[in-house]
């Protein structure tokens, strides 16, 4: 049966200038660089810059994946930003973004389910395009992850970094079997009981500051770990795919351990897993288009290859989506 199909046609990312390595951090914190990569496989990571905002990271992936996908922005009715550490607590970053990029028509709003962010605001996307509310999409993870990080946690300070990545969606006619180009499934997934392993401790009704990131480590891993596989599989099994099928796993950037463990667990050879966390860190909801990017731009995801994308977050959410690029 044919339908509309949301077929990627651009992608960008944006780290901000400021790198902060391994060493950099093990004069302030009790660690060593040895000690974070043997743990997480992060190497650095990049920090905003005094004044700049989630928004001006996004703008910055946005643009970029407009030039690549080689069309205007009159060519797009939504933008979906994907983020826990907006500009302001209202409006929206993504309503900012839109006002930046002159984009004077259609609607725009942001997407809260932290590190899953990505996923879900993709699927909130394809959903619109498929139903024809929206002819074009772009959807965006950014985050400042270093505004909400207690410096002298070493558990959690060494693992998270800024950064934007985002995909331009068009609608375009499919066949509607698994060889269509674009977004074949999408599966996503809450435990709210799971607050507690993974949490910012503050709020506007709260404490009514931004808070501090908390987490139990041990806890997440245990978690994230069946929570990936289950989501990766699902997402496939809804498209009639299989793991064989996926020619590029592209998750979340959270931890390598993770990242390698989930592989595993679904039956993928690590070298068909796009790994980049060694670069940028954990920058939550932009971390898989950031991976999704560098795989593009570097050339190993080509046209027609079937990605698998699959992310945990606080909450507990978590996300999976099979796309043909």
């Amino acid at each position: 049966m044919t339908g509309l199909r949301a077929v990627p046609v651009g992608v960008g990312s944006y780290l901000p200038a400021r790198v902060v390595t391994n060493d950099e951090l093990a004069k302030t914190v009790d660690t060593t660089h040895e000690w974070i990569v043997e743990r997480t496989g992060i190497h650095r990571r990049h920090i905003a810059a005094e004044g700049e905002m989630t928004s001006d990271l996004a703008l910055n992936a946005a643009e970029r994946a407009l030039e690549m996908a080689e069309i205007g922005i009159g060519e797009i009715d939504l933008i979906v930003v994907a983020t826990a550490t907006p500009d302001q607590t209202f409006p929206s970053t993504a309503t900012r973004v839109q006002d930046h990029l002159g984009m004077r028509h259609g609607f725009a709003f942001d997407v809260q389910a932290v590190c899953s962010g990505f996923v879900y605001a993709l699927s909130v996307a394809t959903q619109f395009i498929e139903t024809g509310k929206a002819r074009g999409a772009i959807v965006i993870g950014a985050e400042t992850f270093s505004r909400i990080l207690d410096w002298s946690d070493r558990a959690t300070c060494v693992l998270f970094g800024d950064g934007a990545g985002a995909l331009v969606l068009r609608g375009e006619t499919g066949t509607g079997s698994t060889d269509d180009r674009g977004v074949l499934s999408t599966e996503l997934r809450s435990d709210g009981a799971h607050n507690a392993s993974l949490y910012v401790d503050g709020g506007p009704s709260t404490t009514g500051l931004a808070g501090h990131l908390r987490m139990n480590g041990r806890e997440v891993f245990k978690h994230a770990v069946r929570n990936l596989a289950e989501i990766g599989e699902a997402a496939l099994a809804s498209a009639n795919l299989s793991p064989a099928d996926v020619r590029w796993v592209v998750p979340h950037q959270a931890n390598a351990r993770i990242i390698e463990s989930t592989a595993r667990k679904i039956g993928v050879e690590m070298d068909r897993v796009i790994v980049t966390v060694q670069d940028h860190a954990n920058t939550s909801a932009a971390s898989i288009p950031l991976a999704l990017d560098v795989a593009v731009r570097d050339g190993r995801i080509r046209r027609g290859d079937l990605l698998l994308l699959e992310a945990m977050g606080g909450g507990f959410t978590w996300g999976g989506a099979a796309m043909r690029w």
